[in-house]
């Protein structure tokens, strides 16, 4: 099993959700696991002038960009992705237009693919920013796999049916949090062995 953690982290929120993501993908098995980061697309002047902004991209300037090679590689996706006016970021947006090539060739259809999120608030856009990502993986051919309500920790943590969602900054990630996504994480990932295996 190949599985990507995919994000895009402005100062640091998803960058957290997509390490403990990546986290409960290795306990879980003998898989490969591949953490990568959504291109950096804003001007300078932007990052500039918000120190966190700054200070995060500086600090993962190691992190692996994800590639094309990345999608197709992979079993199972897992994003991690603030929302932006209750859409995907422009910068996760600018990355899925380059996948025509191989949406065309039919190499992302049975990708089993779920979606995290963030906002600054309660009610920032969490749920439709998650169905937008939907929209697209359904484009792919892909196999959405939600948590639904399939575990208690979603209730206690805020989330939603559609994915993982924090409101506030890295500092409201705490152990329920960690305990919510890797639950999804696993479930994405026995989906996901689920199809392979039938198509063997």
């Amino acid at each position: 099993m190949n599985i990507a953690i995919i994000y895009y982290s402005a100062t640091g929120t998803n960058h957290k959700m997509a390490n403990w993501a990546a986290e409960a993908a290795r306990s879980h098995g003998d898989y490969d696991v591949r953490l990568r980061k959504i291109r950096e697309t804003a001007p300078k002047e932007a990052m500039e002038a918000n120190e966190d902004w700054k200070k995060h991209h500086q600090a993962t300037q190691d992190v692996e960009v994800a590639e094309l090679d990345d999608l197709e590689w992979a079993d199972a996706i897992i994003f991690s992705i603030p929302t932006r006016y209750g859409n995907v970021p422009s910068q996760v947006q600018a990355f899925f237009d380059t996948t025509g090539g191989l949406w065309s060739q039919g190499k992302l259809v049975n990708k089993v693919v779920s979606g995290m999120t963030s906002a600054q608030n309660p009610h920032g856009g969490q749920e439709s920013t998650l169905l937008s990502l939907y929209k697209s993986m359904y484009h792919w051919g892909a196999i959405v796999a939600a948590p639904g309500y399939t575990s208690e920790e979603l209730f206690k943590t805020g989330g939603n049916p559609y994915g993982f969602s924090t409101n506030g900054g890295v500092d409201n990630l705490d152990e329920k949090a960690n305990t919510s996504i890797s639950h999804q994480v696993k479930r994405a990932i026995k989906i996901a062995e689920c199809i392979k295996s039938s198509m063997k």
